[in-house]
């Protein structure tokens, strides 16, 4: 298995925006992410991770419907 990213974004250019994102809500949680390779995170924390994005994406939205 490679340790490569294999995630596909649809716009490339916006990888960083989305690595800076991660490690924002990581942070928001208590989970220390490290660049590169995390391979070492729990399960538990890794599902913190992606609920915490996904909370603040929606808020994001709300807020736009306002």
């Amino acid at each position: 298995m490679s340790s490569k990213n294999s995630n596909k974004l649809n716009i490339p250019e916006a990888r960083q925006a989305m690595d800076k994102f991660k490690m924002e809500a990581a942070n928001e949680v208590g989970v220390n992410l490290q660049k590169g390779y995390n391979g070492d995170l729990t399960s538990r924390q890794a599902g913190s991770v992606g609920g915490q994005m996904v909370k603040k994406m929606i808020e994001a939205y709300e807020n736009g419907l306002k």
